[in-house]
């Protein structure tokens, strides 16, 4: 059986390979309905990536998040027709120390490897999740980001100690309002602190307690803990500020993805005795208490759906980059693709 795979050959360039399909018994195949474009898949797409990492990893289907349709499962596990999530994830060992997404020997899907920009995927049952009835598909099509905020709130409630009072969180965009949802929904009895750059974008974080503007925080705010989601050259300044505003013994969990390094003062670090940890994607387990936080509070699927920006019905090639310029200009929220390739 022959696949159409759809890879990014060059920045701004698509093309159309047909491989063949794996005759593999073990494997579902699923036919991908929904496909969210992440901040990630934009920066081989507009070749903001190295030239050594473009040259490494090009020709390559982007995509790490979506949806599909069962076509076929010889396993048993899935119904024909049932919708599932897809994990980009996969695992190829077992560390008990080392989560699968920390993993060295772990695959990326749309990272080095094909992403869901196919007509059909052949997947492990594993590495595939029962999606509710009910979900609005557009909302389902970004679970994987959720899922990385779900990761990074599970590690923070592991690793912080019991004073959470107040926790803040820096970053005004798609990663920051999921974080903070989450918390909202986890520990209601929170205060949730949300530091942004544009109070346009902060308008929308209805649900947290305050917001300031990080030029604008006044003296004697502090917090108990805090998450980064800035990423890029906004974390140079976000971490700064939060090593001012945390309170010793803080738990400051980073993920905001950038490029370059980034600066830290590690005297202030050491003399409040700050934790930092990194986050970076998710594994099966997240994504499962991500789908049982959907069925647990409904109304979060309804906060979601305010990040889901445009929806573009893509049966071309044409479409396809229709979809990521218009990801290009938006300043706020998910480019969700209905694929019909």
């Amino acid at each position: 059986m022959l696949n159409s795979v759809y890879r990014l050959i060059a920045p701004r360039s698509f093309e159309p390979v047909e491989i063949e399909m794996p005759d593999d018994p073990s494997l579902v195949i699923v036919r991908p309905t929904y496909l969210s474009i992440c901040n990630a898949d934009m920066r081989y797409y507009q070749g903001n990536r190295s030239a050594e990492a473009l040259a490494k990893k090009l020709p390559m289907a982007l995509i790490h998040e979506g949806i599909g349709r069962v076509v076929r499962d010889a396993t048993g596990a899935f119904e024909r027709g049932a919708n599932v999530v897809m994990l980009p994830n996969n695992p190829h060992e077992f560390d008990p120390n080392i989560a699968e997404n920390y993993l060295r020997s772990s695959e990326f899907c749309g990272s080095g490897f094909d992403g869901f920009m196919q007509e059909y995927l052949a997947m492990p049952a594993r590495r595939l999740v029962l999606l509710p009835d009910g979900v609005d598909e557009t909302v389902a099509a970004f679970t994987e980001l959720v899922s990385v905020a779900m990761h990074a709130v599970n590690r923070f409630d592991s690793i912080a100690h019991d004073g959470r009072d107040t926790v803040g969180v820096w970053g005004d965009g798609n990663l920051g309002f999921i974080v903070s949802l989450i918390l909202r929904m986890r520990f209601p009895g929170m205060r949730i602190v949300v530091f942004g750059r544009n109070s346009y974008k902060l308008n929308d974080f209805t649900f947290v307690d305050e917001t300031h503007l990080t030029y604008d925080v006044g003296e004697g705010l502090s917090v108990d803990h805090a998450f980064e989601c800035c990423g890029g050259d906004g974390s140079v300044a976000a971490i700064r500020q939060i090593i001012d505003v945390v309170k010793p013994e803080a738990t400051v969990s980073l993920l905001g993805v950038s490029e370059n390094p980034v600066p830290v003062d590690t005297r202030m670090v050491l003399e409040k005795g700050l934790r930092l940890f990194g986050s970076s994607r998710s594994g099966r387990k997240d994504f499962e208490d991500t789908i049982a936080l959907y069925e647990a509070h409904p109304e979060m699927l309804g906060y979601l759906s305010a990040l889901a920006g445009s929806v573009v019905e893509v049966g071309s090639i044409a479409q396809i980059v229709q979809a990521f310029e218009i990801d290009v200009r938006k300043s706020m929220g998910k480019t969700v693709m209905k694929w019909n390739m």
